[in-house]
């Protein structure tokens, strides 16, 4: 009975072994790659550092003139329009003339009015075309000055009371691709957006490059609050479900190999993630190109051309390399097919009878030690 115990008890040893052996092949060992690999995947890596992490809330909003740097021009007497010195779009300063004024008054030729620009900036809409009839009660041209601008925010009302004028944002504008703008909040909205459950935060950005334009969406993410020296890396480097966050560190001594390293996140903000165990100062994360690296890890043996397929969404030679045209012809000819699958299931088969056949030994040589004994 005790020899019966015995053996079984060797037997799940081995089988957990060969478990655990079977489980950190394949989720474990490094992916490694080749200078074109890398190039083809344009990885990039960054230090995992102690930085300043600042805790921040999500808002969308809009741009908008500040209106006190919004005038409009118009004439005192009626007349029509003999000349025509500024349209729209152009940039104009205070005290320029933009347009002169034939009027009404008796005179041989009748008098002119010269009609100047209230303020500089920018002429964004005009009224005026060349004889024209105007009247001292009709809008004729519209100048604003853009060489700042309002970011309005609606902050959520369970976060407003957190946010202070003087508070400060980072703010991006979709429609300027990935610029980012820093801006400070000046005062808050006098009505809140029952709909939205906000408060509107204006924020003052400069845009003396002009591009930014009233109607443009934003994203803000409004600084609460800061702490320092926390462990972060940044947004891009984090792989994986909720459940299971991982990075890809590279390794410190073989060349173009990286290690999938599963890591525990805390808070988040719009950059960085805070790191709370998994990772050590100096370690080398990937940040752009470790969506294709989960495609060539996890254990899978998956090659460059399907991981860079699959995170491009186009096809790709093995090497890495665009598909061009002459390819996709050689490709429409019958091929040897790379049974990727196939060879995985092979080697994981072959450790399996690896692991059988070391139990077989172990049991036999366990029982020929004890009819020796006997």
């Amino acid at each position: 009975m005790k020899q019966t115990n015995f053996n079984l008890s060797l037997s799940a040893v081995c089988l957990s072994l060969l478990s655990a052996t079977a489980s950190w092949a394949a989720t474990d060992a490094p992916i490694i790659l080749d200078a074109t690999g890398v190039a083809n995947l344009r990885i990039q890596t960054v230090e995992v550092e102690e930085r300043d992490f600042e805790t921040t809330v999500f808002a969308i909003g809009r741009i908008e003139e500040i209106p006190s740097k919004h005038s409009v021009l118009s004439s005192r007497v009626a007349g029509r329009v003999v000349g025509l010195h500024a349209f729209e779009g152009d940039a104009v300063a205070a005290g320029d003339v933009v347009a002169t004024i034939e009027t009404r008054l008796i005179g041989n030729p009748p008098p002119q009015v010269e009609l100047k620009a209230p303020q500089g900036g920018l002429v964004v809409q005009s009224h005026l075309r060349l004889g024209q009839p105007v009247q001292p009660d009709v809008e004729l041209m519209d100048i604003s000055d853009r060489s700042s601008m309002w970011a309005v925010a609606k902050i959520p009302e369970n976060e407003a009371a957190r946010v202070q004028v003087g508070s400060y944002a980072h703010i991006k504008v979709p429609a300027l691709g990935q610029s980012l703008f820093e801006a400070t909040l000046v005062r808050f909205g006098v009505n809140a957006d029952r709909g939205a459950g906000a408060v509107e935060g204006i924020f003052l950005l400069d845009n003396k490059d002009g591009r930014l334009r009233p109607g443009m969406r934003v994203e803000f993410a409004v600084v609460l609050d800061s702490r320092a020296d926390v462990l972060s890396v940044p947004r891009a480097a984090i792989q994986g479900d909720p459940a299971n966050r991982v990075v890809f560190v590279k390794d410190l001594d073989l060349p173009n190999a990286f290690l999938r390293v599963p890591i525990v996140i805390g808070e988040r903000n719009d950059r960085f993630d805070e790191v709370l165990s998994g990772l050590f100062p100096g370690d080398e994360v990937v940040t752009q190109g470790s969506y294709s690296l989960g495609f060539a890890g996890g254990g899978q043996s998956i090659s460059l051309k399907e991981a860079l397929d699959a995170a491009h969404g186009h096809e790709h030679n093995e090497d890495g390399s665009e598909l061009t045209d002459a390819d996709k012809a050689n490709q429409a000819e019958p091929e040897e097919v790379h049974d990727h699958e196939g060879a995985h299931s092979l080697s994981l088969a072959l450790m399996i009878y690896a692991g059988v056949l070391t139990l077989i030994l172990l049991v036999a040589s366990q029982r020929l030690w004890s009819q020796r004994r006997g």
